[in-house]
């Protein structure tokens, strides 16, 4: 008896358990985008998930409580060590192309350099909602 009560609460914590399928998950105090950053977990970590609002995850891992975005978690293990797999892959692969597929599309003279550098632009959070507030948008969270 004792050894199917543990078998269920094994399968009950594995199914709580999720991975981050981003670079980098940043966990944040609360819901929203502009919400305080309390850390980040790297690709492949494991976390608890305490709960699951849809767009937004409640998260624990280790001492680090909060949330992520749903869209950055993963139930299948993530497995970042030891690959050969580089950046400029992952780029591709988030664009839904793989280094052969975009080869083809630069030979029939599409060029994606101007999305590639855009990709590389950061906007500072506090910049972005001074935008919003300034340009008095919805702020859409």
């Amino acid at each position: 008896m004792a050894l199917c009560a543990g078998t269920v609460i094994f399968a009950q914590t594995d199914r709580n358990t999720r991975y981050v399928a981003v670079q980098t998950a940043v966990v944040k105090d609360s819901t929203g985008f502009f919400a305080k950053e309390v850390g980040n977990l790297p690709l492949g970590t494991a976390v608890t998930l305490v709960r699951d609002d849809g767009k937004w995850a409640e998260v624990r891992a280790g001492n680090l409580a909060g949330w992520v975005a749903s869209a950055s978690l993963s139930a299948r293990r993530v497995v970042a060590s030891n690959s050969t797999v580089t950046a400029s892959e992952v780029a591709l692969a988030g664009k839904g192309f793989s280094p052969d597929m975009e080869m083809e599309y630069r030979k029939s003279g599409l060029d994606y350099s101007a999305v590639d550098s855009m990709e590389k632009i950061v906007v500072p959070a506090n910049d972005l909602l001074r935008f919003i507030t300034e340009g008095r948008l919805a702020r859409g969270e």
